[in-house]
């Protein structure tokens, strides 16, 4: 079913009442996105929807953008703005409209460009870091999200299987990249949820490294982190591969990763807390003797966002709901010789969990 926007509108609404917030204030991202169906990029003009207490939504536009959002949001009461005008008058004109009120913005998405500009016209006390409480509407995804999120996956999981077909020994790790971007395309994503990691040998250490000219060699790892887009939702998906053959001391780091994943897609479900899970992960690395390889936590929420609340991370006792659907990713990492990580994307459950991605766990070997 096609999402309701004013229904997510409503549900935020109550949430701001519930925190004391007259307001919140975003710009173009996901949370835009959710709110309003409609994409539109952080540049040099402000472009800003803010969302009352009482359910009005107000906007500063650049007038550029006057037809797209007034086909959707023909019922807002917006502030356009001319380049050679200047956007000072439309913040000004916001203030009066609103008033005096306490106003939630994005902290980890609005940049100091758009703070600054609210603060001028509302005062440095006016602008509350409302971040988490923002997040809330999107933690539980509808059955429409699902469906989007796992469409992203299917394309993702039939491009690695091809791209993977055609891994040969010596090619380099961007030319990988590429075919894994060209077969993703063709298999019917709108773009990438982020930029992909293909690494070999050593650089597979490096759990966010940069694709390169280092070729594929007898016996390497081949780590592959990557996830389509698809109608603004995201996959996010990693496999490690060996080519040729797997050695001993590969393939017991490889059987630690693979068991702390099947441990904690056998652990999430509702009320365990992503603290709890965390632990039950990095216990799994630990205790197989691998702790000082362990440099990251176990996942986090995925959706609009590629990462997202809720981060499954220590100290985090916020507990799985139905609905939720987060990344399980554990990886153990040797300096300059291999790094391993698997990762899925699981779906919380009234019983349990689903993992939606079902790409081959199990060591495989390419390149023959």
């Amino acid at each position: 079913m096609i999402p309701n926007f004013r229904q997510r509108c409503s549900s935020l609404v109550q949430t701001l009442k519930e925190n004391n917030l007259g307001a919140a204030a975003f710009v173009p991202g996901p949370n835009f996105y959710f709110l309003t169906g409609l994409k539109f990029s952080l540049m040099e003009r402000p472009t800003l929807m803010v969302l009352k207490d009482n359910g009005d939504i107000l906007a500063i536009m650049p007038e550029l953008e006057r037809e797209m959002w007034s086909a959707v949001m023909h019922d807002a009461t917006t502030f356009y703005w001319q380049d050679s005008d200047g956007f000072d008058k439309a913040f000004v004109e916001l203030a009066t409209e609103l008033g005096a009120t306490t106003i939630g913005i994005e902290g980890q998405r609005m940049r100091a460009f758009e703070l600054n500009a609210l603060q001028d016209v509302f005062g440095l006390g006016s602008i509350k870091d409302a971040q988490a409480i923002l997040a809330k509407p999107r933690l539980i995804k509808s059955d429409y999200e699902v469906s989007l999120i796992q469409e992203a996956i299917n394309i993702s999981e039939i491009s690695l299987s091809e791209t993977l077909e055609s891994v040969r020994i010596g090619m380099s790790e961007a030319t990988i990249k590429a075919m894994l971007m060209q077969r993703m395309l063709a298999n019917g994503a709108d773009g990438f949820a982020f930029e992909i990691i293909v690494l070999t040998g050593g650089n597979a250490a490096k759990p966010h490294g940069i694709p390169g000219e280092t070729r594929l060699v007898a016996g390497a790892p081949l780590l592959i982190d990557f996830g389509a887009s698809y109608q603004g939702y995201s996959a996010d998906i990693t496999r490690t591969v060996f080519c040729e053959n797997i050695k001993d001391e590969y393939a017991e780091i490889y059987e630690a990763v693979l068991s702390a994943n099947i441990a904690g897609r056998n652990m999430a479900a509702p009320s365990v807390t992503c603290h709890e899970l965390d632990l039950k992960v990095s216990n799994t690395l630990h205790n197989a003797g691998f702790e000082e390889l362990t440099v990251h936590k176990t996942g986090h929420g995925l959706g609009l966002d590629i990462h997202e609340a809720p981060n499954v991370m220590l100290n985090n006792h916020t507990s799985l709901e139905t609905g939720m659907l987060i990344t399980i990713e554990p990886g153990l990492y040797r300096s300059n010789d291999i790094g391993v990580r698997i990762e899925d994307d699981v779906l919380i459950t009234d019983d349990g969990c689903k993992s939606l991605t079902s790409f081959e766990r199990e060591p495989l070997i390419v390149g023959k």
